[in-house]
């Protein structure tokens, strides 16, 4: 199962045209075998580009009915940094409950999780799955997936700006090789008490390799930092 993301990823990274990152999101739900994957950016500018697994009727009823105004998987996540079950949004508007029901009709599903994304010069995105099973299932799905999902949205989002058009790369300091200790071994799941027996040093030690490494790379948080330091090869896992 690993060996088969890596060789999704694999081909993620040698993405040179946005056919390829369609591709790609249909391998990854195909290989989390979930109903539906979606990934869409919106640049500061207002540029959008966006890819997924959603049949096109729905996108066209979507973008006819502006359910973009009502979308509170749009609204909400635009409020936070950290991901969110759809179960835990504001359904509770009449207009919000047609929009859920007409999603439902056309093949969403009833369970989702999407990961916002900010990105550099107020770029804002959006990593989404959809399913239709019971909330048992898909709480155990997201307990189990989550971190690997917040690592393979921030992926995903780092090769669509390498492919905007005009973008310029953005400068990186290398990490010194305490702060390359500490995210790899954050990246194959130590918690910070493990990362800083292993690297026999105290958590506040630790704490300060993990931040400075967060500077320099721009990231909002450690598994942000993660992300990033992953998806520039930076660390390798």
């Amino acid at each position: 199962m690993t060996q088969r993301l890596d060789t999704i990823l694999h081909g993620l990274e040698q993405a040179d045209q946005h056919e390829a990152l369609q591709r790609a999101i249909e391998a990854l739900s195909a290989f989390y075998g979930v109903d539906h994957m979606v990934y869409h950016w919106v640049s500061s500018s207002g540029e959008q580009y966006g890819c997924g697994t959603y049949d096109d009727v729905w996108v066209e009823r979507y973008l006819e009915k502006q359910y973009l105004r009502v979308d509170p998987v749009i609204t909400g996540c635009y409020q936070r940094f950290h991901p969110v079950d759809w179960k835990r949004l504001d359904w509770s508007s009449k207009a919000a409950r047609a929009f859920q029901k007409d999603a439902i009709e056309h093949g969403v599903g009833n369970q989702g999780f999407s990961i916002p994304i900010r990105g550099p010069n107020g770029q804002f995105a959006l990593f989404s799955l959809s399913h239709n099973c019971t909330d048992d299932e898909w709480d155990a799905f997201t307990e189990t997936n989550r971190r690997d999902l917040i690592l393979v949205a921030h992926y995903f989002n780092k090769k669509a700006l390498d492919l905007e058009p005009g973008r310029t790369p953005e400068p990186s300091q290398p990490l010194s090789p305490r702060e390359i200790d500490a995210m790899t071994l954050l990246a194959v799941g130590y918690n910070r008490a493990q990362v800083a027996e292993t690297l026999s040093i105290s958590e506040h030690t630790l704490r300060v390799y993990i931040e400075s490494a967060r500077f320099k790379l721009g990231a909002m948080n450690t598994t942000h930092a993660v992300a990033r330091a992953l998806a520039r090869g930076l660390i390798v896992v």
